[in-house]
C-alpha cells in the first residue's frame, strides 16, 4: 500500500495520497469499511485511523460502486455524504479522487490522491491512480494464493501416497510464488514452510548435506512435479536457458546423471519433500 500511494503522487503529480484495506467487504456493492492506515505527503494526521463506511463520502460511494470517483470540490459536492467533512477540511483537500482495490470480485481497498485546491482532475490522474491500484490488487492475490498453499501444505501427509503428493505439489508452487511476493515477512514465512516440508524426508534416508542455491531448488521443484524446462521457466519467471543452467548445476552438486536422479537426491538430502 506505502508503495502504490508513492507511485500514485509521482504518476499523478498529486500533493497527497493515502488509503487502506477493507475489513469485512464482501462482492463488489456490498457493505463493507475501509481504514485509512497509510498517508503520504499529508501534512497532518487527521485522516489516519478513518474508517469509511461504505456508502458514505467519497471513498464509500467508490466502495459501494466498485469504481473510481472524483469530486472537484469535496465540501461543496452534491454527489457524496459529507460524514468526514471535519477530516477533510483539517488536512486541507478540495480535488479528491478514490480508486477501488478489487480483487476477485471483492473491494479490498480504497486509494485516494487529493489536491489543496479546487481544480478538475484529468484521465491522465485517473490512470496513474488505477495504476496503483492495480499494484495493490496484485500484491493482495499474490499474498492469498500464498495463503491458500501455505494452509494446504500444512496439512497432515498421513493419509497415503496421494496425499504426500498433493503436499509436494503444494511445495512447488510455493517455492515459485516466493520470488514474488512483496511482504518481506510473508516471503519468510512461506520459505520457512517450504524448508519444513522439505525436511520431512525419514531420518533414515538423508544423504550427506548438499548446499543448492534457492534457484536450483526451484528449478528441481518445478522438475519434481513434471515440468518441462519451458515449463518452469514460465512458472519461475526464467530464461529456459537459465533454467537449464540451474539444472545442470544442481545435477553436478547432487552427483546425479539424470534430472530423476537428481529430484531423487534431493529429497534423501532433505531439499525436497
Amino acid at each position: 500500500m506505502r508503495a502504490a500511494l508513492v507511485r500514485l503522487r509521482r504518476g499523478t503529480g498529486l500533493p497527497v495520497a493515502f488509503g487502506g484495506l477493507t475489513a469485512g467487504a464482501g462482492r463488489a456493492g456490498q457493505a463493507g469499511q475501509v481504514r485509512i492506515a497509510e498517508l503520504s505527503g499529508a501534512a497532518t494526521h487527521a485522516l489516519r485511523g478513518l474508517t469509511v463506511a461504505a456508502g458514505n463520502g467519497l471513498g464509500g460511494k467508490a466502495l459501494t460502486l466498485a469504481r473510481a470517483c472524483a469530486v472537484t470540490d469535496y465540501h461543496g459536492s452534491r454527489h457524496i455524504s459529507h460524514e468526514y467533512d471535519f477530516a477533510v477540511a483539517t488536512e486541507g483537500l478540495r480535488s479528491v479522487l478514490a480508486v477501488p482495490v478489487v480483487v476477485r470480485r471483492r473491494v479490498r481497498g480504497v486509494l485516494y490522491g487529493a489536491l489543496r485546491s479546487a481544480q478538475p482532475l484529468g484521465d491522465r490522474a485517473l490512470s496513474a491512480a488505477m495504476a496503483a491500484a492495480r499494484d495493490v490488487e496484485q500484491a493482495l492475490l499474490v499474498r492469498d494464493e500464498a495463503r491458500s498453499l501455505l494452509a494446504a501444505a500444512a496439512a497432515p501427509a498421513a493419509e497415503g501416497a496421494g496425499a504426500w503428493e498433493e503436499v509436494r505439489e503444494a511445495h512447488g508452487a510455493l517455492r515459485a510464488l516466493a520470488p514474488r511476493i512483496v511482504d518481506p515477512a510473508l516471503r519468510t514465512e512461506l520459505l520457512a514452510v517450504c524448508g519444513k516440508l522439505a525436511s520431512a524426508a525419514t531420518p533414515s534416508e538423508r544423504e550427506a548435506a548438499v548446499v543448492l542455491a534457492p534457484r536450483e531448488v526451484d528449478v528441481l521443484a518445478c522438475v519434481a512435479s513434471g515440468a518441462t524446462n519451458a515449463a518452469a521457466a514460465e512458472r519461475l519467471g526464467l530464461r529456459p536457458e537459465t533454467v537449464k543452467g540451474y539444472l545442470r548445476s544442481a545435477m553436478r552438486k547432487l552427483g546425479a546423471h539424470t534430472r530423476g536422479e537428481a529430484v531423487a537426491s534431493a529429497r534423501r538430502a532433505g531439499l525436497l519433500p
